[in-house]
C-alpha cells in the first residue's frame, strides 16, 4: 500500500483556472490537494470545489496577504514578530474554515544567532496560538531560495528540539533534500521521525517524480515500509499539461 498522494494546485493543473483544479486533481487520481497561498480565493467558493471533488486539503503556507514579489515568510526575520503575529492570526482565520492538515511556516531571509532565536520564539508562540493546528517547517535550498534562514536539516531538527512543541514538525521536501544533502534516502532514515508531511519533485528541473537522481519507486516504497501515514504532494513544474505527465502516479498507486 503506497502512500497518500497529493497534487499542490499551485504547480499543477494550471491548464484550468483555479478553481477547477480541484475536481480537475481528484479525477487524476490524487487522494488530497495542497495549496501554497489560497488568500486570493473566496473561501466559500474554495470549501464548495473540496467538498464537490471530495479531496481534502492537506497544506496551505503562511504567510498571507500579497505574496507575488513579496517576502518568503519572515518567521525569522529580527523585528518582524508582530507582522508574524498579525499575519499569522489571519492564517488561523483562513484554517478555521477550510481546515487544512498543515500549515507551513516560512522562515523568510535572514542569518545568524539572532534569526535562530527569533525563529524559535515565533514558532512557540504560533503552536501555542494553535494547539489543535499541526504546523511545519521546511528546509530549502539556497540554490532556490538564496539567503533562506531554514537551508539545512540539522538546523530544522534543533529548532524543532528547542520550539519542542508537539504540533510542530518537519516536511521533507525530496527535491531539496537531494539538493541539500545529495542524499534523499540517508536524509530520511535520520529525520523521518520529525516528518509531518513530505513534497516530491525530480532532481534536475524539479518536473514530474519519474527521472532524474531521485529514484521515486524506492522512495516512495521506504515511506510505506517505515509506516509513514502523511500525504506525499506532487510539487513540481509539468513539462507539458499536467495529466500528460502523470505516469508516475499511476506506477505509485499499482
Amino acid at each position: 500500500m503506497m502512500p497518500k498522494f497529493a497534487a499542490n494546485l499551485t504547480f499543477l493543473f494550471k491548464e484550468y483556472p483555479f478553481l477547477e483544479r480541484f475536481q480537475a486533481a481528484a479525477d487524476a487520481g490524487f487522494d488530497g490537494v495542497e495549496v501554497l497561498f489560497p488568500y486570493d480565493q473566496p473561501v466559500p467558493e474554495m470549501l464548495l470545489r473540496i467538498r464537490q471533488a471530495g479531496v481534502p486539503l492537506v497544506l496551505i503556507n503562511t504567510p498571507p496577504p500579497n505574496y507575488t514579489g513579496g517576502e518568503r515568510g519572515y518567521a525569522a526575520v529580527p523585528g518582524g514578530e508582530d507582522r508574524f503575529r498579525h499575519d499569522f492570526k489571519r492564517t488561523l482565520r483562513y484554517a478555521a474554515q477550510m481546515k487544512p492538515r498543515q500549515i507551513h511556516i516560512m522562515a523568510g531571509t535572514a542569518e545568524g544567532a539572532s534569526a535562530r532565536d527569533t525563529f524559535i520564539r515565533n514558532l512557540a508562540w504560533a503552536a501555542a496560538e494553535a494547539p489543535r493546528q499541526s504546523l511545519t517547517i521546511e528546509p530549502l535550498n539556497p540554490g532556490d531560495m538564496p539567503g533562506y534562514f531554514l537551508n539545512d536539516f540539522e538546523l530544522a531538527a534543533v529548532v524543532l528540539a528547542e520550539v519542542g512543541a508537539p504540533n510542530l514538525g518537519l516536511q521533507f521536501d525530496a527535491y531539496h533534500a537531494q539538493i541539500i544533502t545529495g542524499d534523499v534516502p540517508g536524509t530520511w532514515a535520520s529525520y523521518r521521525h520529525l516528518v509531518r508531511h513530505v513534497q516530491v519533485a525530480s532532481v534536475p528541473g524539479r518536473n514530474e517524480p519519474d527521472g532524474g537522481i531521485i529514484d521515486y519507486a524506492e522512495f516512495f516504497a521506504r515511506l510505506d515500509a517505515d509506516g509513514y501515514d502523511g500525504y506525499v504532494s506532487g510539487e513540481y513544474n509539468p513539462k507539458g499539461r499536467t495529466e500528460d505527465g502523470l505516469c508516475w502516479l499511476g506506477k505509485a498507486n499499482e
